[in-house]
């Protein structure tokens, strides 16, 4: 590593380094310790939907109204907001692991808090405390996630982590059905443990953080160069211990500069001066859906208790079914924002919900709903604005440049929650607590006009996304400077391609072709006739979190490394074939290493080299090089007597 002090520019291999890594009970350690955050957040927001009613009902310990539920749900949103601009803030300052922890025990604690209120006061400040800890939470380890998991991982990482949220939702759900049941506990002790569950779950979590270590990343950015060698050390010496090999060489070193946080003022004005018509489209995306959201989520249990006499204890199994209409939203649609495209599709989800949110709205008035059927219909407006509030992050996370990606989230998250997730549990509160069915309605309707206002955002600021480079769409601000600095230079790629020698070049041009050639075939697969519209998650799509801040998508670098390394996979499947002929396929995966590739890479790269040609399938479940006669016999051992090699 080499440092030029005056200046402050730092050249290392560190995140070549960490990149490079096969996958290891490390990275493990990372989705464990930090990813569980989401399940937080689901147990948290759902366990305030389900024990809401108990705690309006004589008897629970603390005088509330359907009201104050609504008050303490706002109020929860406030801290996140808070949580996450002041948290957001200090961790880009004094490190992730340090924030993460903070942030942790801050939750822990007020959520603690929580399960002893004995008042409407000592319960919004304790929700608040708590919202600050989750708000802080989000912006403490995305960051720390997305710079510790190999490239070549981090897309599917994210997908899987943030779709957690709906797991804890469903299992707080679930959890109150027992901590409610009046069989077992007492009317004022049950909602209590319910709050005191996260704690517990908490500190579990912390116990596997306290060995998630600093990322190397801030640390060089930051000077810190020396203690950043030293970790990624420790690391690989880890992992290189649980493989029994060497690590493959890094990658190109890079050249950064380091800095200072980004103020919030230098991101708001480069959204409003650069960006005007992408900033007005992000405020309205995030107001729309966090209005509805969070009106919604936190209410949904007085209303059924309120309007369709849903006793509490029950009241948790239809959260439960709540929180799986919300997963399979995105789950099945996430495909279409790939495939149709990023504005029919965030568009459509936009308006889809609020014509069902008006729908409901209508038969509520007329008196024409009962249980089953109001329940069914807020279930599809979830399962549609589930996939469109995905698309609100998303959407940010791709049409702003490169260094204020993370950082816009946070300010958009904040200022979108303040105005659409704090008024929605505000006002739905107060018109549940009125008893008028009429004015729920007009509540769903103010909801519908939300999400038709994002909607028609999307309609005429929508930027096509799909399939673009994030550079092609928002250009990085370092990139001005650097083209500037080498206006008169040759590029330093340019440069390093003239040094290498000739076959190394046209085994580079032969690779990018590849890559190439098998990105487009599978544009094409995916974009033609029905498969277009076939459910499943697509590469830009995100599972939807209420109160979910600083999830940036990965950057195109990130995805032409994990291109590059999914072609060194299909290369070492290919090799080990013909070295070894017709093989089991856990036998080629031992031989190639698939197991420390990641989760699902062995098997994807081995789908791929099907599709190309390079391998077959036999009949026997083995597979053998495309060029080869079967011969099923050998699969089951490698080599069998017709093999003379």
């Amino acid at each position: 590593m080499t440092t030029t002090a005056e200046h402050g520019v730092v050249t290392t291999k560190v995140p070549a380094r960490l990149d490079r890594l096969p996958w290891s009970r490390f990275h493990w350690r990372i989705v464990i310790g930090l990813g569980t955050v989401w399940i937080l957040d689901g147990l948290e927001v759902t366990i305030v939907g389900a024990v809401a009613a108990r705690m309006t009902e004589p008897g629970s310990g603390i005088n509330l109204t359907s009201a104050d539920i609504g008050t303490a749900a706002a109020i929860y949103v406030a801290g996140a907001c808070a949580g996450a601009l002041l948290f957001g803030r200090l961790t880009d300052r004094f490190g992730r692991k340090k924030l993460f922890m903070l942030t942790l025990g801050i939750y822990i604690l007020a959520t603690v808090a929580t399960a002893f209120a004995h008042d409407a006061w000592f319960l919004y400040l304790a929700r608040f405390i708590t919202g600050m800890g989750i708000g802080g939470e989000y912006a403490a380890i995305n960051s720390a996630i997305d710079e510790l998991i190999p490239a070549r991982n981090r897309g599917q990482v994210d997908l899987a982590i943030n779709g957690s949220y709906w797991v804890g939702a469903a299992l707080g759900s679930l959890v109150a059905v027992l901590l409610l049941n009046e069989n077992l506990l007492a009317d004022n002790l049950g909602w209590r443990l319910a709050f005191g569950l996260g704690g517990i779950l908490g500190l579990g979590i912390m116990l596997v953080r306290r060995h998630v270590p600093e990322s190397p990343r801030w640390l060089f950015i930051h000077g810190r160069e020396d203690e950043a060698e030293r970790i990624v050390d420790r690391i690989e010496a880890e992992v290189r211990q649980e493989i029994d090999r060497e690590l493959p060489e890094p990658g190109e070193a890079v050249t950064v500069r380091q800095r200072d946080v980004i103020p919030f003022k230098e991101i708001a004005g480069v959204a409003i001066r650069r960006y005007p018509r992408r900033a007005v489209l992000g405020l309205a995306l995030f107001v729309g859906q966090a209005f509805l959201y969070n009106a919604i989520v936190f209410d949904l249990g007085t209303i059924l208790n309120g309007f369709f006499d849903i006793g509490s204890g029950s009241i948790p199994y239809f959260m439960a079914l709540f929180a799986i209409a919300n997963f399979l939203g995105p789950l099945l649609l996430g495909r279409l924002f790939d495939t149709v495209g990023r504005k029919p599709m965030i568009a459509g989800t936009y308006f889809g919900s609020a014509v069902v949110a008006a729908v409901l709205a209508v038969l509520l008035v007329n008196g024409a709903l009962t249980t089953w059927p109001f329940f069914l219909l807020v279930s599809l407006t979830f399962f549609v604005a589930s996939a469109g509030a995905s698309s609100a992050y998303l959407t940010v996370s791709e049409v702003f440049p490169m260094e204020t990606r993370a950082l816009s989230i946070s300010l958009f998250f904040a200022i979108g929650t303040a105005v659409g997730g704090i008024t929605g549990p505000l006002l739905f509160g107060h018109l549940i607590h009125s008893g008028d069915a009429d004015l729920v309605a007009i509540g769903f309707l103010v909801g519908a006009a939300a999400m038709a206002l994002g909607g028609m955002a999307e309609v005429f600021f929508g930027v096509r996304a799909e399939q673009q480079s994030l550079e092609n769409i928002a250009r990085p601000l370092t990139a001005e400077e650097a083209e500037a600095a080498w206006r008169d230079e040759p590029a330093p790629q340019d440069a390093r391609d003239r040094s290498r020698p000739e076959h190394v070049r046209q085994a580079a041009d032969e690779r990018a072709q590849r890559i190439a050639d098998r990105t487009t075939r599978r544009r094409e697969r995916e974009r033609s006739g029905a498969r277009r519209y076939r459910p499943g998650t697509g590469a830009g799509s995100r599972m939807y979190s209420p109160g979910m801040a600083g999830t940036a998508g990965a950057a195109s670098r990130t995805s032409a490394m994990a291109e590059r390394r999914l072609d060194e996979e299909i290369e070492q499947i290919t090799h080990a074939l013909r070295e070894s002929g017709p093989t089991s396929r856990d036998q080629l995966e031992q031989a190639v290493g698939g197991r420390s590739w990641g989760p699902g890479r062995f098997r994807r790269a081995l789908r791929e080299s099907e599709r190309e040609s390079r391998a077959k399938s036999l009949a026997d479940g083995g597979y053998a090089p495309a060029d080869e006669p079967d011969h099923p016999e050998r699969t089951q051992g490698g080599r069998g007597p017709q093999d003379h090699r």
